[in-house]
């Protein structure tokens, strides 16, 4: 089984709108949207859910107001200072709550309490999916506003993307990976077959993929690189270029600007299904392309896949 993953090092570069179109392309692949926290590639494919899951993970302390004798350790020695006093009864104890979007879920004060007064229950985070789309099956996940542990999703949406692959069948698991170089982008590269950046000509873009590939090297991950719009500034199309061969990384796709891209995502369509024509001929050739890499790739030994 082989994994593609699209990245980028920034959001806005067109990696959704790419991946939509590998998703046609490839004919026979698991789709994997890991991009939890703002996922968007059901924009595109229109997936109907038909398995829907919860994602628990971490804990959030609670303290009960009425085992609470006032003492105050829970704020002393809480350094996130998510615990703080509240209004209590005349002559009582000076009560505490906790801030749950400050609360970091580190134990101490469950810990330390001497009453026992504080709950650690687990923490409801987002929710999982497996759907049908007409490009097939797609892994996708939705986590809560302001919840954390999304590298923990994006582990768990890849884990099941690889059992819905192995039971259908299926040889390719298609990525739609996370901007930035965080944790969830982390989570989406480590062990992929290839990872495929897509970057844009502009000093943000020129930026970002050298952050982007720096982490692709560290992790050991065959890594090639395509530039979106590359028309709108050839002379910084060509700075990416010249830069990626220097670190030794592929540049295989050059894909123009077309207003066609804006049709197919307002008709809820890939741009390939959308046209045949000017940018969709682009992608259709980084498709080849990208093939081409992920089969060397795999051919490859694991003590190979390095750049600099």
């Amino acid at each position: 089984m082989k994994e593609l993953v699209i990245i980028s090092g920034k959001g806005g570069t067109g990696k959704t709108s790419i991946t939509a179109s590998f998703a046609v392309l490839a004919e026979h692949a698991v789709l994997a949207d890991c991009d939890v926290d703002a996922a968007d590639l059901h924009l595109v494919l229109a997936p109907k859910i038909e398995q829907r899951s919860d994602f628990i993970s971490g804990h959030e302390a609670h303290i009960r107001a009425a085992d609470c004798n006032g003492c105050g350790v829970c704020e002393e020695l809480c350094r996130f200072d998510a615990v703080r006093k509240v209004a209590s009864q005349p002559g009582g104890p000076d009560l505490r709550e906790i801030d749950p979007l400050a609360c970091e879920g580190c134990g101490v004060c469950v810990q330390q309490c001497p009453n026992s007064a504080i709950d650690f229950p687990e923490c409801l985070c987002g929710e999982w999916y497996i759907s049908q789309t007409r490009c097939g099956p797609v892994v996708h996940a939705a986590l809560l506003p302001a919840a954390e542990n999304s590298g923990k999703l994006v582990s768990l949406v890849r884990e099941q993307a690889r059992a819905v692959a192995k039971q259908q069948g299926r040889d390719l698991v298609l990525i739609d990976g996370s901007p930035g170089i965080g944790c969830p982008v982390i989570a989406s590269i480590t062990g992929v077959s290839l990872a495929l950046v897509v970057t844009e000509p502009t000093v943000s873009g020129v930026h970002d993929l050298e952050r982007i590939t720096q982490v692709t090297s560290h992790f050991n991950v065959p890594t090639c690189v395509c530039i979106n719009k590359w028309d709108l500034n050839p002379e910084m199309a060509e700075r990416i270029t010249t830069l990626a061969g220097a670190n030794g990384i592929p540049m295989i796709g050059h894909v123009r600007y077309d207003p066609a891209v804006t049709g197919a995502q307002r008709a809820e369509l890939s741009l390939v299904e959308y046209t045949d024509a000017g940018a969709a001929e682009d992608v259709r050739t980084l498709w080849r392309e990208t093939n081409r890499q992920l089969q060397a790739a795999t051919r490859e030994s694991p003590t190979l896949r390095t750049h600099t």
